[in-house]
């Protein structure tokens, strides 16, 4: 029911996971476990999103990405309904596909980030989703991810029509510089791209307005005095 890809920017050390589904609010639990310094989990197809949060938290420790899978497939009584990707602070993954993974389900490993997918149109789908996602490395991290994902849904996608998506990014703070979803959706993907193209040019403002407010910019809507 879900196609993700999470993914380590190397030059500006950035993390983040972009995901698309047929059910609804994916993100709030398949696309929410990243953390900055730290990395990121996917947690996915039969979810139980406690998965990502103790993911983070053993990345946090200084467990490797295999070591943290490892741990976290011998904390749950079912991990033969999870489909798990793990990506450390040194842009190393780590994955692990259920036998109960639904339908047609693949995973593909990149220069640090990995996609995966269950319920596919075909098994081709995250690799077209690494393919994109390494072929722009001067991008944005955000603009990288979300061209991914549309590889991903031009590439098939789900075997149904997706309903949810949603991008996440973590930088150096403690919140995400850039948290988007979109719910019950007939075409999430455009829909999410559609909001970056609003929420981007104004990401930087938003960060100065919570380091620095005394020099952030004004709002421009009406009641804001500057």
């Amino acid at each position: 029911m879900t196609f993700s890809l999470i993914a380590r920017c190397a030059r500006t050390r950035q993390f983040g996971i972009v995901v698309s589904s047929s059910s609804i609010a994916v993100p709030a639990r398949c696309g929410r476990w990243a953390r900055a310094n730290v990395g990121v989990v996917a947690t996915q197809n039969i979810t139980d999103p406690g998965l990502g949060a103790l993911g983070l938290d053993l990345l946090a420790q200084g467990f490797g990405a295999q070591s943290v899978l490892d741990q976290i497939k011998a904390a749950t009584p079912h991990a033969e309904f999870r489909q798990l990707a793990v990506l450390d602070g040194n842009g190393t993954t780590a994955y692990f596909s259920g036998v109960h993974t639904l339908g047609i389900n693949a995973m593909q490993q990149g220069d640090g980030c990995l996609a995966s997918g269950n319920m596919l149109k075909h098994a081709g789908v995250p690799k077209a989703m690494v393919d994109r996602f390494l072929a722009i490395p001067g991008d944005a991290l955000a603009a990288r991810l979300l061209a991914a994902l549309r590889a991903g849904v031009d590439a098939g996608g789900e075997a149904g029509p997706v309903k949810s998506a949603g991008l996440l990014v973590v930088d150096r703070f403690s919140w995400p510089v850039a948290d988007l979803r979109v719910d019950w959706h007939d075409d999430p993907v455009t829909e999410l791209e559609r909001i970056w193209s609003v929420y981007a040019p104004q990401m930087a403002d938003y960060i100065v307005r919570a380091v620095d407010p005394g020099s952030a910019p004004g709002y421009g809507v009406p009641g804001d005095p500057r």
